[in-house]
């Protein structure tokens, strides 16, 4: 496909500026026009606790042969090669995927596949199902209907390849996800088919969906501050980056329609140098400046569409899956919290039947000994006091599980995070000085030359 030959070589947290006072900014009522990655998000003071994800050496994404990097990693995964496929019922695009690796869990050392974006989606459900309180990095959004005409332009799929081996290099960087057995499948397994059947993962994950429906009817009692803290930094982070995102999307569409009205500037003045001899060097100078910083202007826009909008967004969708782990943590303390309660019932229920007289019960007007009823229910209290606990004992270790490894991977999500949005900003500045120094320089240069031609024009009229 024309787009295949576009990719085939992979190549103690201090407060973050971006606090709602600082950036002041509010959410605008404009339509998305981003259809490749999805949703919104904001920033608060991080240093009480800290944030991190799956580590890559910077925001952007690394187009690096897999031998390049050998500083401890033992798991090496490259996304390219997109391919068209057509069938009678659809249409879709596959991916390369190759792996090298040296980790004993593996039957080689290398390994190709080719995967599509909804096998990305297995694998991501997969994980989350397996480690719900655990930071997934996001996927990429699904198309969108009313973008459908360009669903495999070449730009669209190169952006899709870019934000998938992203991904998987973020679970490959994992110290937790990239030992998951679905990674293993989904990077090693020729056809996915089977793995995918509806099972018991599916049912599990419906029932949980059911859980976390009816928890909602009942808050959290005593959850952590830290984790209250955490919550408050997602809704700020969401709102923040979700506005920077908008605004950057806008900026990078002036910037196209400006290149555009540059396009048509500068022809102009070479077809008006044709029909005015005396102005005609002048004129040509200045198309030529004009040009030239046409093509600053394009360095500019790839810089917004390959470095800073990926990374911007990347974090829009990275507060959504922070807001989820966040509810399926609460879920579980929610589910050890409903357990004690009832606990405490069954005990008030077992001292009221200890002093309660079963003389007037129906039982015993059938003539059913009392005492022996008395009996039978204290047994079967008893018992559901004794499941009860061992409930509760398994469900306190999970929740204390689930605060650890949230709080682990929220350190790692936070170093990250601050790392990647500091090089994403830092590349973003050398673009824009980059960008000015060009054009400044052009101006200058025509200025010089006109300033000598005129000098020389002078010259020749006082030696006339």
């Amino acid at each position: 496909s024309s787009s295949s030959s576009s990719s085939k070589t992979p190549r103690g947290v201090a407060p973050h500026p971006l606090s709602k006072d600082v950036l002041g900014f509010e959410d605008e009522d404009e339509d998305d026009d981003l259809e490749v990655f999805s949703k919104d998000a904001s920033f608060t003071d991080a240093s009480s606790f800290s944030i991190s994800m799956q580590t890559s050496p910077s925001s952007m994404i690394n187009q690096h042969t897999l031998e390049d990097e050998s500083d401890g990693k033992d798991i090496f995964v490259a996304v390219d090669d997109p391919e068209n496929h057509v069938t009678a019922i659809e249409t879709f695009v596959t991916y390369r995927i190759t792996t090298k690796t040296t980790r004993s869990q593996f039957d080689s050392c290398e390994y190709e596949v080719r995967r599509r974006y909804q096998d990305f989606l297995w694998l991501k459900d997969k994980l989350e199902e397996a480690h719900s309180t655990l930071i997934v990095p996001p996927l990429p959004e699904k198309f969108v209907m009313r973008g459908m005409v360009e669903r495999f332009n070449e730009d669209f799929v190169a952006t899709r390849r870019k934000a998938l081996h992203k991904f998987l290099n973020r679970i490959a960087d994992h110290p937790t996800l990239s030992f998951n057995e679905d990674l293993k499948i989904f990077l090693t397994v020729e056809d996915l088919a089977s793995h995918k059947k509806l099972g018991p993962g599916f049912i599990s994950k419906m029932g949980e969906t059911v859980r976390a429906v009816a928890s909602t009817v009942r808050s959290v009692k005593n959850r952590p501050s830290e984790f209250t803290t955490m919550s408050d930094y997602v809704d700020i982070f969401r709102q923040k980056m979700g506005t920077l995102d908008k605004i950057s999307q806008r900026i990078l569409r002036e910037l196209k329609e400006h290149l555009a009205e540059m396009k048509e500037y500068s022809p102009i003045y070479a077809q008006w140098s044709e029909s005015e001899q005396e102005l005609a060097e002048p004129l040509k100078g200045v198309a030529s400046s004009i040009e030239n910083c046409c093509k600053a202007i394009e360095g500019l826009t790839m810089g917004l569409t390959e470095d800073l909008l990926p990374a911007l967004h990347e974090y829009v969708l990275c507060a959504e899956t922070l807001k989820s782990v966040l509810k399926r943590r609460d879920l579980i303390q929610a589910n050890y919290e409903l357990r004690v309660d009832t606990l405490t019932n069954k005990k008030a229920d077992k001292e009221m039947l200890e002093h309660s007289d079963l003389s007037f019960t129906f039982g015993a007007f059938l003539g059913k000994n009392t005492v022996e009823m008395k009996q039978q229910k204290q047994q079967k209290i008893d018992h559901e006091i004794e499941e009860l606990q061992a409930d509760i004992g398994q469900l306190e270790d999970k929740v204390e599980c689930a605060n650890s490894d949230l709080k682990a991977d929220w350190e790692r999500w936070s170093i990250n995070m601050q790392n990647d949005l500091q090089s994403a900003f830092q590349t973003a500045a050398e673009n824009n000085i980059h960008y000015f120094e060009r054009c400044l320089a052009t101006w200058e240069s025509f200025l010089a030359s006109q300033q000598t031609e005129m000098k020389a024009d002078k010259n020749g009229k006082q030696s006339t």
